[in-house]
C-alpha cells in the first residue's frame, strides 16, 4: 500500500470513529464504534490497489451513512440509558 493511500485508509478511520461518537444514542454509538473497528481490523491485510479502492469507496459511503443517521438521532433523542 503507498504512503499516500495508507494516509488516507488513516484518515477516513478517524473520520469514522469520529462520526460514530456523535450518536446520542448509547447502544447505537457503541454498536457503530464496534463496526467500523471491526470493518478496518478484517481489512487490515488487503494488499491489492483494486481491493483497496473499492474498499476506500466502501468506507466513503458507511461515512456518509454514519453522518446521516447521527444528525437524525439528535432530532430524534430518546430519554438517556443508565449507562449514559
Amino acid at each position: 500500500m503507498a504512503a499516500s493511500t495508507r494516509l488516507q485508509v488513516i484518515s477516513l478511520y478517524r473520520m469514522m470513529m469520529r462520526e460514530s461518537q456523535k450518536f446520542p444514542s448509547y447502544n447505537y454509538r457503541t454498536y457503530a464504534l464496534r463496526r467500523v473497528r471491526d470493518a478496518f481490523r478484517a481489512n487490515r491485510k488487503v494488499d491489492d490497489p483494486k481491493a483497496v479502492q473499492r474498499l476506500m469507496m466502501e468506507g466513503q459511503q458507511t461515512l456518509a451513512l454514519i453522518q446521516r443517521q447521527a444528525s437524525i438521532g439528535k432530532m430524534y433523542q430518546a430519554q438517556k440509558i443508565v449507562v449514559e
